[in-house]
């Protein structure tokens, strides 16, 4: 890439000429004349941009911040350095991890279809490519959804690597030789993260790997270490496991996901011990080598684990090198994550950053409306009062298997706040709909206030919980109480049946 460098900075210099989507080629003009050209106009209010809102980063924080341009009748425009749209979300991590899991559900389902009494013959030894067939089609369906909204709204999407050169410009390289300069009266920075790489590991995607050349594995092995137990390392350690891989997990801390309700997190932890994942808590990874074709990993406490492949998975890093943040003294803090204030605006009052850039809880559900209230806070009239910001009641989904999700207060976190509270559970096994299923393991939890049974936090663990766990949200959001579930009538038989048996169960607790 054509690097820009930091003396490009621009002098706020005012003019009301307009610079236009123009090429400013490196053949023919000086890097001082570049800069000249870049600074003609800046910002007054009789400057017209290119765009009411230009956006790096076409992932769906970006692409919700770009509709939401399109929404308000305004112009927009996104920058995306690669030649595909969609960013991390749709090309390696959530839509194609999720795909996967589906794939090997099914594929785990016909190995347990003798509880119907039937049985069937499957291939002894699968490739890579049948397990990512199903991945590839989604990708493609999905990628034609995108370009048709953006194209329906009028949106333009531009390839280059942008720099950002003053708080209205940027300019973006296409090439070795030519620089577009364009200017716009919002920025918003949607350029994501990636996962982490520690010095002295060499994730070579031969036989380590992290969370995203994970779905690039060239064949499937016998044996897998997964070194982190976040929510990528448990997540795709369950999905190994039910490939019938032998998975040794490796974490440093003393239970798996620590943010979950403990009791969900102990039953996580159970289930995929059960599935044959060999879990060592509150040890790390001292050294990992390549040795004879085989990954050797030895740990804090000197154990050595021999396996075929490895993934490692400890965080993530924000794509924020060389996009010219020291250019409008935009901070990041050591995992290069983006300092933003309740709105999204970074310390330049003109530029945004929302996504995984930004850090914490970096889902794609959260981002997409980091990105849509970003636009609507930087596009919205003056005259019009400033009503929409984050819920607070931000639902997590989990995709282990089996599925996990969350929203509100855990026993832990509103014993933290002073809240008298009681639980009520509900296991699906004493649901019809869950012997149906054969799910033997799930359950939801409802945790409520003793006082009044307002509703604080639901936990669930199980088929479906990633849809269930919106009944909950509703419920919460409207402070409503424990009684909604006792006095409404579920479908039956369903896994929604489990929201009033856990309520009754929870009243009965009350003695």
């Amino acid at each position: 890439m054509a690097k820009v460098k930091s003396k490009m900075v621009l002098d706020n210099q005012v003019s009301d000429k307009r610079v236009s989507d123009k090429d400013v080629s490196r053949k023919d003009v000086t890097q001082d004349e570049l800069a000249r050209v870049i600074s003609m106009g800046e910002e007054t209010g009789a400057v017209k941009y290119d765009y009411d809102l230009l956006v790096i980063g076409s992932g769906p924080s970006g692409e919700r911040a770009a509709l939401q341009a399109a929404k308000l009748g305004r112009q927009a425009a996104i920058v995306e350095r690669k030649t595909v749209i969609g960013g991390v979300m749709i090309h390696t991590g959530t839509l194609p991890s999720k795909t996967l899991r589906e794939t090997v559900l099914y594929i785990a389902g016909l190995k347990q279809r003798s509880i119907y009494g039937l049985h069937f013959e499957m291939k002894s030894k699968l490739t890579v490519s049948e397990l990512m067939h199903r991945k590839d089609n989604v990708i493609q369906k999905e990628m034609e959804v995108i370009k048709d909204q953006l194209s329906r709204n009028g949106i333009e999407v531009i390839t280059g690597d942008a720099v950002l050169t003053s708080p209205h410009r940027v300019i973006v390289s296409d090439g070795p030789v030519t620089n577009r300069v364009i200017s716009a009266s919002k920025i918003i920075i949607s350029v994501g993260a990636r996962p982490y790489h520690p010095p002295g590991v060499n994730i070579d995607n031969k036989y380590i790997y992290d969370g995203e050349s994970i779905l690039g594995l060239d064949e499937i092995p016998r044996t897998m270490t997964v070194v982190g137990g976040g929510v990528i390392g448990c997540e795709y350690a369950s999905i190994f496991a039910h490939l019938g891989i032998k998975v040794t997990l490796l974490d440093t801390r003393d239970r798996l996901l620590p943010f979950l309700d403990n009791e969900i997190s102990d039953v996580l932890t159970h289930l995929m011990r059960k599935y044959r994942v060999k879990i060592l808590l509150g040890d790390g990874a001292k050294e990992i080598s390549v040795r004879n074709n085989k990954v050797v990993t030895i740990t804090d406490s000197g154990r050595q684990i021999v396996s075929d492949r490895l993934l490692y998975s400890a965080g993530r890093s924000g794509n924020t090198e060389d996009i010219g943040l020291e250019n409008l003294n935009i901070e990041t803090d050591k995992k290069g994550l983006i300092k933003v204030d309740e709105n999204f605006q970074t310390a330049c009052e003109s530029v945004y950053a929302v996504g995984d850039v930004i850090g914490f809880p970096s889902l794609a559900s959260v981002s997409m409306d980091q990105g849509r209230i970003a636009s609507y806070h930087a596009l919205r009239r003056a005259d019009s009062p400033w009503q929409h910001s984050m819920n607070e009641l931000m639902p997590y989904g989990i995709y282990t298997i089996p599925e996990l999700s969350l929203v509100g207060e855990t026993e832990e976190s509103a014993r933290k706040l002073g809240e008298e509270f009681e639980v009520g559970i509900s296991r699906f096994q004493e649901l019809a709909r869950g012997q149906i299923m054969n799910d033997q393991d799930g359950l939801l939890k409802l945790v409520f206030r003793r006082s009044d049974l307002r509703l604080l936090g639901v936990h669930i663990i199980g088929e479906r919980s990633t849809e269930l766990i919106h009944i909950g949200q509703a419920v919460m959001s409207f402070n409503g109480t424990i009684d909604y579930f006792i006095d409404s009538v579920f479908n039956y038989p369903t896994l929604s049946e489990a929201y009033k048996v856990a309520a009754l169960d929870g009243i009965s607790r009350l003695g």
